[in-house]
């Protein structure tokens, strides 16, 4: 197997055009700046291999340390209490949603529920330009249906 060289990603300049200014700008306020670098390499390489497994992403990360512990690494980096969705993901769409719409204008949710690899998936989108997009989901216990007393927040 052949070992890619990925130093020369880190040094390009477009990692920080890679994603919107709004998500730059609340990283930036939860994480410090070598885990911002880190993350933003992360972003990179997950581009890059099209892949999310953390084994892949660990064999492609331009560290000189050993995969294994490559591995670990990315995963006490993923484990980090920041990367909660009601920390993470919330303030985001909530500036979102404040730049994008004007307060009396109506906000239409879909809330669907799904199996998904043999997992019972709830998830709440909001409707934007004919696209749904999720703003959050959860994993439901049972492997059927839900009732309305279920799903009602």
């Amino acid at each position: 197997m052949v070992k890619k060289d990925r130093s020369e990603i880190v040094k390009t300049t477009y990692q920080f055009k890679m994603l919107p200014e709004l998500y730059q700008k609340h990283l930036k306020n939860l994480l410090s700046e070598s885990q911002l670098l880190f993350f933003y390499l992360v972003v990179i390489i997950v581009q890059d291999i099209k892949n999310v497994k953390l084994e892949k992403i660990a064999e492609s990360l331009p560290l000189p340390i050993k995969c294994n512990s490559r591995r670990k690494k990315l995963q006490r980096f993923l484990s980090l209490p920041i990367f909660q969705i009601k920390k993470m993901w919330f303030p985001i769409v909530r500036e979102w949603l404040y730049q994008k719409f004007d307060q009396q204008q109506k906000i239409y949710l879909a809330i669907d529920r799904t199996n998904w690899n043999n997992k019972n998936l709830l998830v709440v989108s909001i409707i934007y330009k004919n696209r749904a997009i999720p703003i959050y989901f959860e994993l439901l216990s049972k492997l059927g249906s839900s009732n309305f007393s279920e799903t009602k927040p």
